[in-house]
């Protein structure tokens, strides 16, 4: 149900991220197109990643990351669901790499034109 502060959008087709807030629409472009500076590019210097409970702190670290368990990893991100409840834009659906697979969730804080912390769990 949308309430006040809880905007909750269906997205079938992840090229068409028309509804999601600015930069997770680029991170999703970025993930999908393999693309690995403009994934870096949509975090702050000082970003956290929570990866299912593995903390990855810093723009540069979570880039080491990201070349075996993210971008590097040759993903694809279909988008089923999003939401924004109290700034944190909430991204759910289904994950496919050469790393890992499954239904996913990430929670997105922002700050201006950058992601702050990106928590990925169980879709």
């Amino acid at each position: 149900m949308d309430t006040p502060g809880n905007n909750v959008n269906n997205v079938n087709n992840v090229n068409n991220v028309n509804n999601v807030a600015e930069p997770v629409a680029s991170f999703l472009a970025a993930v999908n197109a393999h693309d690995r500076q403009a994934f870096r590019d949509t975090f702050t210097q000082d970003s956290v990643v929570n990866d299912w409970g593995q903390v990855i702190t810093g723009r540069d670290n979570i880039e080491k990351w990201s070349d075996t368990a993210f971008v590097g990893s040759q993903p694809h991100f279909t988008v089923e669901r999003t939401s924004t409840t109290d700034g944190t834009v909430t991204v759910i659906g289904d994950w496919r790499s050469t790393h890992a697979n499954g239904p996913s969730r990430f929670d997105f804080d922002i700050d201006g034109d950058r992601i702050t912390t990106m928590t990925i769990s169980e879709g």
